[in-house]
């Protein structure tokens, strides 16, 4: 194996990243001189022939915060939980589940009022928030995600290249609102993200499986939800069963 000959003016630490992806630490002394082994021929170390930047490069990390609120009605009795919003490119509308592909809202329909379409603005191309949220406050069901700060690592809206930077605060989000007994996770990434805020180690429930949930003084139930994306391999009409019987159980429907 060839070796480069490093010499470094000052004292610094450099990282070398190997093409079988294993983080390799030297460091380097005032007016020292290494020999380092590396895969490559030391042609490679001259500027003209280095790696040109990659798009998918996270050495400067977007940190993103989730963009709107919660919504915490007082007199909530359950709260539905996803993880982060998708690029802005994605959202039609300003608020929870704003992908027009994804179905949350559509499953909303079915379940309160046997139509899919209800909370579709009347463009056709976006949900109406406005009426999404009075219907929330008016059932007392919270919505809230998982994520409230994250860098999207592929910089799309897949949960399994999210980083979470900051997750929900949840016993500050449930002490505001006392009646709240159920909480009903959108997603594997949403359930793994609460199961692992459990003081002992917790296998996660699988989806439609409701297992106790401790947090502080109080004794709730967690349901995992199936995603409403559409991504997800399960037809509509199984979503929106799947969620009626997580509402029936909680007397809303």
């Amino acid at each position: 194996m060839q070796k480069a000959a490093c010499t470094f003016n000052s004292d610094v630490q450099a990282a070398f990243l190997w093409p079988i992806q294993i983080p390799y630490t030297v460091s380097f002394r005032l007016n020292r001189q290494y020999n380092l082994p590396f895969p490559y021929n030391q042609s490679s170390l001259h500027p003209a022939n280095r790696r040109k930047p990659n798009s998918m490069d996270n050495s400067n990390p977007v940190i993103e915060t989730l963009p709107y609120p919660p919504v915490l009605p007082p007199h909530a009795t359950v709260m539905l939980m996803g993880t982060f919003p998708p690029p802005p490119d994605k959202r039609a509308m300003a608020f929870h589940y704003p992908n027009f592909q994804n179905d949350m809202w559509r499953v909303y329909g079915i379940v309160f009022f046997n139509d899919p379409a209800h909370f579709i603005a009347a463009s056709g191309k976006a949900f109406d928030a406005e009426k999404i949220k009075a219907f929330l406050w008016e059932r007392g069901i919270a919505s809230c995600p998982t994520v409230f700060k994250a860098v999207r690592m592929h910089g799309n809206a897949s949960d399994e290249f999210l980083h979470v930077v900051e997750s929900v605060d949840l016993p500050a989000v449930l002490a505001q609102m006392p009646q709240v007994s159920r909480i009903g996770t959108t997603g594997g990434k949403a359930t793994e993200i609460l199961i692992g805020k459990l003081p002992q180690k917790t296998k996660l429930p699988k989806t439609g499986e409701t297992v106790p949930y401790p947090c502080g003084e109080r004794s709730l139930q967690l349901t995992r939800l199936p995603s409403t994306s559409r991504a997800y391999p399960l037809a509509l009409a199984k979503k929106a069963e799947a969620y009626r019987a997580f509402f029936h159980a909680a007397g809303l429907v």
